[in-house]
């Protein structure tokens, strides 16, 4: 029994009708009538009781067209959600993100976006280090993560270049270069530096020291952070400075000030990471949000 044969079995019962039933489902009446005869050979019983202008239902016939009613709904509604998930508006999302880049406009606008246009998408997200978030991203736990990444992609991930963003130098607010309206990196020379685990995020500690380095001083590290939105706190306890991207200057710690870098400065990248084979319509679409959040945002 083929679904083919329960549309052509609902026609007729709701025409009451081969004729119309068959212009109804685009064959000849001829056909449709074989059509329905095999139905009911396969059945075992008659479904419709031939009239001289007409076909009635045999009480198999009212007992069958129930369920045949629920089973055509219900594969129209396979059908649909099938059509739905390859269009990528169902099913499941799951997006990392790094604790600097949820202070990027970005991060929260994409998502903001993506639930809007999918509202159907279980959309989870999770926060953790660029070195972890790419570990899951691989052993596809995660389908995407916003990070801080290198110059260049890892072989088994492709990053969607968002935005450029500048880092700024925080040290404590009682700081005699605190009320400076900028400074040069080589004003940091006798600082003790405040950093965030090198595993944490492997590109933007490398490019903190080698701006450091390019501006004729090697960084004196002191105490680590357990995660870069906690190294402001650390310097309001004066344990340090660090360099930050500008976003965590939202972050308002009593006691911290934030100050722009006058020279070359280090700079801060934010893509969004998908491993290089994805071919998940829903993880394109969030692809695509993102892309368009940073062309309304810049």
């Amino acid at each position: 029994m083929e679904l083919r044969h329960l549309k052509y079995f609902l026609a007729v019962a709701e025409e009451l009708n081969f004729t119309r039933a068959a212009r109804r489902v685009g064959i000849g009446q001829p056909p449709l009538s074989n059509q329905i005869r095999d139905l009911e050979e396969e059945i075992g019983a008659p479904l419709f009781r031939r009239l001289p202008h007409g076909v009635e239902l045999t009480q198999a016939g009212e007992v069958f067209l129930t369920e045949a009613q629920v089973i055509v709904a219900r594969a129209e509604q396979a059908k649909g959600l099938a059509l739905k998930a390859a269009r990528g508006e169902l099913g499941r999302l799951r997006i990392g993100f790094t604790g600097s880049a949820a202070f990027s406009p970005i991060v929260p606008s994409s998502v903001r976006s993506f639930r809007r246009a999918y509202p159907e998408i279980d959309l989870t997200l999770e926060e953790a280090h660029t070195t972890r978030l790419l570990e899951r991203l691989e052993a596809e736990e995660l389908d995407a993560a916003f990070i801080r990444p290198g110059d260049t992609d890892p072989p088994a991930f492709r990053s969607h270049a968002l935005a450029d963003e500048a880092m700024m130098i925080a040290l404590p607010s009682g700081h005699p270069l605190a009320a400076k309206e900028s400074l040069p990196l080589s004003a940091l020379s006798e600082e003790i530096f405040v950093l965030f685990p090198r595993a944490a995020g492997p590109s933007l500690f490398d490019g903190i020291i080698a701006a450091c380095r390019q501006a004729g001083f090697e960084p004196i590290l002191g105490q680590i952070a357990p995660q870069i939105t906690s190294i402001a706190n650390l310097i309001a306890v004066e344990l340090g400075v660090s360099l930050v991207p500008a976003a965590i200057a939202q972050i308002r710690v009593p006691g911290v000030a934030y100050v722009p870098i006058s020279d070359n400065g280090p700079i801060a990248r934010l893509t969004l990471a998908t491993r290089r084979d994805e071919r998940s319509a829903a993880v394109q679409n969030f692809i695509a949000r993102a892309l368009a959040t940073k062309v309304v945002l810049a």
